[in-house]
């Protein structure tokens, strides 16, 4: 998930820095909301595998949702997961151990936008996920060439970006005027969606397949843990809105980020999800 803002910074082993909780929080609740599209997509992966990967590596793992997506998908596949935060492999690992699959999953602390000496040890990988990763690097042709030397001939790396973050609100949410969230948006997401079909190209693959996620969810698709997941997107992007939207607004959001208030986004249950996702599927010759 990005809302073209995050960066990932390095934390000590003892603790997590406020970042990484927020941050694992909201990928965790992500995975469990979306659960459906992260199934739909590894699915798709399997179709395109000539057979089922052995050796998968996750780029830019966060707390482990893709790693763990994978090893349900691939029961017989090791997945190595690597990420520059400590604490992130940690909770990876605590997640891998309380699924049953800790024996399948190993980590690895690297920055990526550094040497990758000590990625290789799992490969060569049949498999390289990088979701809500790519476009954290400095140089993401770079790290495409980096992820190229590491599959086999004939395996697959999948990218996958979300395109905006979710919406949930309805148009009226009773305080305020209404479209607040189309205006919270339109303040907050001020870049393009990311395009990797031609870095992708450049680095030497070839594309399988360019496919679309739209996601449209119901209180009842997205399950209890709705309210939580929109209080955690829309704080993040609230972070993000001071001197770009009216005080108004601002006030606004705020009353509805407020988790005493009635009409607050924890007590609610007029709340949908509303997104696209975008999946690059490539192969190596």
């Amino acid at each position: 998930m990005s809302a073209h803002h995050d960066t990932h910074p390095h934390t000590g082993h003892d603790r997590a820095s406020g970042f990484d909780l927020a941050m694992a929080h909201l990928l965790e609740l992500d995975a469990e909301v979306l659960g459906s599209c992260l199934t739909e997509l590894t699915g798709l992966l399997a179709e395109h595998t000539d057979t089922a990967p052995a050796r998968i590596l996750d780029l830019g793992s966060g707390p482990g949702t893709g790693s763990l997506a994978l090893a349900r998908r691939f029961p017989a596949a090791r997945v190595t997961a690597v990420d520059v935060s400590p604490w992130m492999l940690h909770r990876l690992r605590e997640q891998a151990a309380a699924h049953g699959v800790a024996d399948r999953i190993s980590t690895v602390e690297a920055d990526l936008d550094g040497p990758w000496s000590g990625i290789g040890a799992g490969g060569p990988y049949d498999l390289i996920w990088a979701a809500a990763f790519l476009h954290h690097v400095a140089d993401p042709a770079r790290t495409l060439v980096q992820a190229f030397g590491r599959l086999r001939p004939g395996g697959l790396v999948a990218v996958t970006e979300t395109d905006f973050f979710p919406r949930f609100l309805p148009e009226d949410t009773g305080i305020g005027r209404p479209g607040l969230e189309a205006r919270l948006h339109a303040a907050t997401n001020t870049r393009p969606p990311h395009e990797w079909t031609g870095h992708l190209r450049g680095a030497g693959f070839t594309l399988q397949q360019r496919r679309p996620f739209e996601i449209r969810l119901d209180g009842a698709q997205a399950g209890p843990s709705l309210n939580a997941y929109a209080q955690a997107c829309l704080a993040k992007l609230r972070s993000h809105a001071t001197g770009t939207m009216d005080a108004d607004d601002l006030d606004a959001l705020d009353a509805l980020l407020d988790e005493t208030q009635p009409h607050g986004i924890a007590r609610r249950d007029d709340l949908t999800v509303r997104t696209t996702r975008t999946t690059w599927i490539a192969r190596r010759p």
